[in-house]
């Protein structure tokens, strides 16, 4: 995969976190797209919006996806590393790939992805960081709490 695209494809994860920071919830999003570059599906944290914790950027876009027959060759793209919950559905379903948008205010699970066998883009995005990092400073608590700190 080739950077351009992978700025590409991470347009459509941070449109959904910018859509998440509007609707006053977290500002994380992510899109699964298929092995031929079709958008499959695309979320965002709604886990403020919809009261559910288990409503994770990846996990919203891999529900928008559908059932597949095989995630084999996909791509989860992400505006930031996913923690061990959503690196769990990427290593439990077989997902190819994942394009992380930044992981300097959140250092999720991607090296272990990574050491098993899953491709890691890691873009260093200036606007994912800055997304973030403007949020966390805002709403540390509700920022802890998303990453299960007290």
């Amino acid at each position: 995969m080739d950077q351009e695209q992978a700025y590409q494809w991470l347009g459509t994860a941070l449109a959904e976190a910018r859509a998440g920071r509007a609707e006053g919830g977290i500002p994380i999003g992510a899109a699964l797209y298929g092995a031929d570059g079709t958008l499959l599906g695309r979320g965002r944290n709604r886990r403020v919006q919809d009261g559910d914790p288990s409503l994770h950027a990846e996990t919203a876009a891999f529900r928008a996806a559908g059932r597949q027959r095989s995630y084999r060759g996909t791509t989860m793209v992400t505006t930031l590393s996913p923690c061990w919950y959503c690196s769990g559905l990427v290593r439990q379903f077989g997902i190819s790939r994942v394009v992380v948008g930044e992981a300097e205010t959140f250092h999720g699970g991607h090296d272990w992805l990574a050491e098993h066998g899953v491709e890691i883009i890691h873009l260093h995005d200036p606007e994912c960081i800055a997304l973030m990092r403007e949020f966390i400073a805002h709403h540390p608590a509700l920022w802890n709490e998303d990453i299960g700190h007290e």
